[in-house]
């Protein structure tokens, strides 16, 4: 994708190194002004949900848009769906669209495998969020060592199609982001949601839900307006706010 493409009043800092990006994005959120994306070849503290490891091999993507949204938290929270549309549309320039599925509630699956996923930072009130940073990372070169998640074993995008620099993915997610903004400032999250339950993994399918107090297995019916997962149980719909997802 051609630079010329960068979505207007966007900016970007690209990074030799730094220990994670989101910490990046934290430290520069008192000056910056316009949302941004930082974007660093390599990191050496990165991180993933729940303070987990996240590896980021040479050549993958590891992003954090920094952005100040209207709203308060529970309208930034749903921009998690907005980054899985938009790293899903960025990935289909790239390999067959039909190999790839979004999974409740932050992952990006290419052919089963987890190829990208997504973490939400914010800093705010309960009447508004000061900033809210949203980090990405995705596998195009290679695939990271020791992953415990075995459920997903993680894929890279090179092994599936061609090699994508992080530059160039970066146009395209930047580009497919901005216009997930434009949807949501428009039509509203009911858009951003029916997009992304035609993307999603195992929707109508028996599906377990780990949360930290209990697992609940149901059939996968929805995310609701406050993107909630909607299982259905033997004891009628149940919402899941939190929680880790595994397949049968």
């Amino acid at each position: 994708m051609s630079t010329d493409l960068w979505p207007e009043g966007v900016d970007r800092i690209i990074l030799d190194e730094v220990d994670s990006t989101m910490a990046e994005a934290a430290r520069l959120a008192p000056e910056l002004k316009r949302p941004t994306w930082i974007m660093a070849h390599h990191q050496t503290d990165a991180r993933g949900r729940q303070g987990r490891k996240w590896a980021n091999p040479e050549g993958n993507l590891a992003a954090t848009l920094l952005m100040r949204p209207e709203g308060g938290p529970a309208d930034a929270a749903l921009r998690s769906f907005m980054a899985a549309n938009a790293l899903f549309e960025a990935l289909a320039l790239y390999v067959d669209r039909t190999k790839l599925a979004v999974k409740w509630p932050n992952d990006v699956l290419l052919s089963g495998g987890k190829v990208a996923g997504i973490l939400l930072e914010s800093m705010g009130s309960a009447q508004g969020v000061d900033w809210l940073a949203i980090g990405v990372g995705v596998n195009l070169a290679a695939v990271p060592k020791g992953v415990p998640d075995a459920s997903f074993p993680p894929t890279a995008l090179a092994e599936h199609g061609d090699m994508v620099a992080p530059e160039q993915f970066l146009d395209a997610l930047a580009a497919n982001f901005a216009t997930e903004e434009a949807i949501f400032a428009e039509l509203g999250f009911g858009k951003i949601r029916e997009n992304w339950l035609k993307r999603a993994a195992r929707l109508g399918e028996v599906i377990t839900a780990r949360t930290s107090r209990e697992e609940i297995t149901g059939t996968f019916e929805s995310i609701d307006e406050a993107g909630n997962l909607i299982l259905r149980t033997p004891k009628g719909a149940q919402a899941i706010a939190a929680a880790d997802v595994f397949f049968s």
